[in-house]
């Protein structure tokens, strides 16, 4: 976000709220729910937009759909201080990382995986465990969601535009 992002007020709070509901909302449907245009509404998620309040829209997918039946979580500890830079890079190079993020506590970072089949998992940890900085990974399989509706609950997500 940049410093234009002063102006935010509830109405664009009530617009992103309802474009996370639903990115398919049509302005005049989220004017008519918040007293305004759909005109003014578009200005509105345009200027979010340029100010990088929002970063894109997304198609939502089951993972089964894609042939991804396998989840898993993994813990990366590496050897020395590996920074955030790298382990990006390393990251971006395999599709089956659906989300990873750097940590506190034990681990260095934490991926979300995403693959066909455990098999399939275990290809794509030795892939990981080849850099030559990770120094040990530890792995936990996802057997099943507790909050369905969570963002996290098998649906894929769609790279911001």
């Amino acid at each position: 976000m940049n410093s234009r992002t002063s102006s935010f007020d509830e109405l664009d709070r009530q617009i992103i709220t309802a474009l996370m509901g639903n990115a398919r909302t049509s302005f005049a449907e989220i004017g008519a729910a918040i007293g305004l245009s759909a005109t003014a509404v578009k200005r509105r998620v345009d200027r979010l937009r340029e100010t990088g309040v929002i970063t894109g829209f997304t198609a939502t997918v089951q993972p089964s759909a894609l042939g991804w039946r396998t989840e898993a979580y993994v813990e990366v500890y590496c050897e020395g201080a590996a920074p955030p830079r790298r382990l990006a890079e390393v990251v971006r190079d395999h599709p089956e990382i659906a989300a990873a993020m750097t940590v506190t506590g034990g681990a260095d970072a934490l991926l979300h995986v995403r693959a066909r089949d455990v098999e399939h998992f275990e290809e794509v940890l030795e892939r990981i465990r080849a850099e030559p900085f990770i120094r040990k990974t530890i792995s936990v399989m996802v057997l099943s969601h507790l909050l369905p509706d969570s963002p996290e609950a098998g649906a894929v997500h769609a790279a911001p535009e």
